[in-house]
C-alpha cells in the first residue's frame, strides 16, 4: 500500500512539473530566437551589446560584449565554432518580451594554440527590444559525455 501511495504520489508531481513548461505559445516569437540561434555569427549578433552578463568558463563575468572578448583574449580562447545540435532547444518564452533557452552546443575552439572539441549545456535570457531579440545573459557548463551520455 505504501509503494502504491508513493508511486502515486511521484507520478503526479512529475506530471505536474512537466505541464508547467510551456514550448509551444508564441510560436513567432520561439521561430526567432531558434533563428538567431542556427545563425552564422558571433556574439555580437545575438547579444545586447552593453547589456549583457556573460560567465565564463572560469566563473568569470562580463558585462558586454567587448569585456567578454578581452576575456578570450586574455585566455588565449579562441571558438572556431558554437553550433546548437538540433533538437535540444527548450524555448519558454514569458509575456511576448522575454525568453530563457536552454540548448546544447557544439564547440569547437582553440586555447593556447590547441584544438578542443566539446559539448556545453547552454543556458541564455533574451529579451525583445524595438530593434528585436537580443540576450542579456548567458553561462554554459561543459557536459561530461562519459558520465552523462548525449542523447536527443
Amino acid at each position: 500500500m505504501k509503494t502504491l501511495l508513493a508511486t502515486s504520489l511521484l507520478l503526479l508531481a512529475a506530471t505536474a512539473a512537466s505541464a508547467q513548461l510551456d514550448t509551444v505559445s508564441y510560436p513567432q516569437e520561439r521561430q526567432a530566437i531558434r533563428a538567431m540561434l542556427h545563425g552564422p555569427g558571433g556574439p555580437e549578433r545575438v547579444s545586447c551589446p552593453n547589456d549583457i552578463v556573460a560567465v565564463g568558463a572560469k566563473g568569470d563575468i562580463s558585462y558586454s560584449v567587448q569585456q567578454w572578448k578581452g576575456v578570450q583574449t586574455k585566455e588565449k580562447l579562441v571558438f572556431k565554432s558554437v553550433k546548437p545540435v538540433p533538437g535540444t532547444e527548450i524555448i519558454r518564452i514569458y509575456g511576448g518580451t522575454s525568453a530563457v533557452v536552454n540548448w546544447l552546443a557544439d564547440v569547437q575552439l582553440n586555447v593556447n594554440g590547441r584544438d578542443v572539441a566539446l559539448k556545453v549545456r547552454r543556458l541564455e535570457v533574451f529579451i525583445k527590444k524595438d530593434t528585436g531579440w537580443c540576450r542579456v545573459a548567458g553561462q554554459g557548463t561543459e557536459v561530461d559525455e562519459k558520465m552523462h551520455p548525449i542523447s536527443h
